[in-house]
């Protein structure tokens, strides 16, 4: 018996990294999973069939029921073929894991428009298209008096959270996942439906380059292995979380932090307006002090 006995799920971007792994675990814990993946490089140039194949066969080698999407899930036809193919391959659609990404890193300086225009679309319009045709479903069933028991995990990345060097389109991508995260997770909670999201860290196309993830020594921990993102998003996905939502969890090997969405750091108040020059000289009050050469939230100029 696993965790998702009878369930559907749509993972997107799942031919390789970190959705592959989510898309095995899920068809291991019992869903039928439709692997999404347009099989592009890591820029989003080319496309290839073979990733989500492979992932399908991997699935059915392991006894589990899969099928192959090639769709771009950035489009608005290309997300609602995603979900009908789930509700008429499988009859039924209760999780949607949006993982699709790309990366064009520039200065911000350095950027191009289609530099801007493909990683926000990819990225936030990829997350949002298939949300909008999965919600538009499980509204339906809901109003026609359905129990509704849906999930949703968004993929988000601590680059959206704290910001990134050289990534001002991806980090803006990612930080407007997290914050539709939450408007999502207060929209469709009246229908029976979570949203959560993770901001994974982990060894992949889009990352390998980026830092150092050596793998570990043999029989050691491989903390930068996709595949331990997998089982936060299993859990997410499961019944066993529906009182979980509008949440965003970072994800590092055996470790998983709960983040809080903005909160207040410093005030300062009044009952008249203020001077330029009356805010110069209460800033302290807001930021803190100063002197000690530490800069105000942690960000290091």
């Amino acid at each position: 018996m696993g965790m998702l006995d009878g369930k559907v799920a749509v993972v997107t971007g799942a031919g390789r990294g970190i959705g592959r792994g989510e898309a095995l675990l899920l068809a291991r814990e019992g869903a039928s999973v439709i692997v999404n993946d347009v099989g592009a490089e890591v820029t989003g140039a080319s496309t290839d069939q073979r990733p989500a194949q492979q992932v399908v066969d991997e699935i059915e080698a392991g006894g589990g029921k899969g099928a192959a999407n090639y769709g771009d899930c950035s489009t608005w036809k290309g997300a609602e073929e995603l979900i009908d193919q789930a509700i008429e391959t499988f009859g039924s659609l209760d999780i949607l894991v949006n993982n699709a990404g790309i990366l064009r890193d520039k200065m911000s300086f350095n950027l191009e428009e289609s530099d801007w225009d493909d990683v926000i679309r990819v990225h936030l319009k990829g997350h949002f298209a298939p949300t909008h045709f999965a919600a538009k479903h499980w509204r339906a069933r809901s109003k026609a008096g359905e129990q509704v028991r849906a999930h949703i995990v968004n993929t988000s990345s601590e680059a959206g959270l704290f910001g990134n060097v050289g990534q001002a389109n991806y980090s803006a991508a990612k930080a407007g996942i997290a914050s539709m995260t939450w408007v999502l997770a207060r929209e469709l909670g009246r229908f029976g439906v979570t949203v959560n999201a993770i901001a994974p860290r982990a060894r992949t196309r889009m990352t390998e380059e980026l830092f150092n993830m050596a793998g570990a020594e043999a029989g050691g921990f491989d903390v930068w292995d996709p595949e331990n993102v997998a089982p936060v998003v299993a859990w997410l996905a499961s019944d066993k979380a529906s009182e979980v939502t509008g949440q965003l969890f970072i994800v590092y090997g055996g470790s998983v932090w709960v983040m809080r969405p903005f909160t207040v750091a410093g005030e300062i108040h009044r009952e008249k307006r203020w001077t330029p020059a009356e805010l110069a000289a209460e800033a302290p009050k807001l930021f803190g002090d100063w002197s000690t050469g530490v800069p105000p939230f942690g960000l290091d100029f």
